[in-house]
């Protein structure tokens, strides 16, 4: 044993140096919210670009934010070389859902903010923060958060009231001639708060259970608003924004995602499609 020792030592010695922190360079901690607007931003690539606001409703499908079409939108972003800058409100959900059972959890409570920070990795900043002139685009995924948490949609309907900043944010970058950007369930925050927008969910029949949701088409239009069918799976031929629709006059993309019942790769395209175009707006 004493040999080995003395064998291995050293090697364990040399690996210990290796990996310990350099200097200058401090442990990674986790980290509160960001208190700075610029030391907030998700550095996505050396070149600059387009700041993009990206405003998320909490942590996972059912009570806040579809992660994968949260990912979606930051990977897209980075390959566009967008700088980000994560927000959600301060305020509580509407209610905790166990997604193991798709039921609520009665005795928890959640802060849309905190959740929000899982995704984000630590750099969130209150939504309250967010001004459209320190960006030049906003995007909002889907997940029930968004007709929960940043609207009543999911109780009220077409009679929903949007959470004040969420309206802030999109009648801003709105009157300031900023693309804004929205995912699955979210173009009805659009519909609800800008009056004769154009969006889309998706189609607007179920077709066997292919589009679940299909039904949020008719509300849009009883809120004012001009849905637009589109698909999420498309040909060859198709590519381009067939997947996202371009309202050119009010600078709104939207795409159905989860909206339908299909691959994750054809609703990671979808997204991208929507991202690529309101990167595009951003530069006009």
């Amino acid at each position: 044993m004493a040999v080995v020792r003395a064998l291995v030592a050293p090697r364990l010695a040399a690996a210990a140096s290796t990996f310990a922190p350099l200097p200058g360079l401090r442990p990674l901690l986790p980290r509160g919210p960001a208190s700075s607007p610029r030391a907030a931003f998700h550095a996505s690539a050396p070149r600059p670009g387009a700041r993009v606001a990206l405003v998320l409703s909490g942590c996972g499908v059912y009570d806040g934010t579809e992660l994968h079409e949260a990912s979606a939108v930051l990977v897209h972003l980075s390959r566009g070389g967008a700088e980000v800058q994560i927000f959600a409100p301060n305020i509580p959900q509407m209610h905790v859902i166990d997604h193991t059972k798709g039921q609520p959890a009665e005795s928890e409570t959640r802060n849309v903010l905190t959740e929000s920070a899982r995704i984000a990795r630590g750099k969130i900043t209150d939504l309250a923060q967010l001004s459209a002139a320190n960006h030049d685009a906003a995007i909002f995924p889907g997940g029930f958060g968004a007709a929960k948490n940043l609207s009543t949609f999911a109780v009220d309907g077409k009679d929903c009231k949007v959470n004040k900043d969420v309206e802030r944010v999109l009648k801003d970058f709105h009157k300031a001639g900023k693309p804004i950007g929205l995912c699955c369930i979210a173009p009805v925050l659009a519909a609800k708060v800008l009056h004769g927008v154009e969006v889309t969910v998706g189609h607007e029949q179920e077709e066997g259970g292919k589009w679940p949701y299909a039904g949020t088409a008719e509300a849009i239009k009883a809120m004012g608003a001009k849905h637009c069918v589109k698909g999420v799976t498309i040909s060859f031929q198709q590519l381009g924004t067939a997947r996202a629709h371009v309202d050119q006059k009010n600078k709104v993309v939207s795409t159905p995602a989860f909206m339908c019942e299909t691959a994750l790769h054809h609703i990671h395209d979808g997204i991208g499609a929507m991202v690529t175009k309101v990167l595009e707006l951003a530069q006009k």
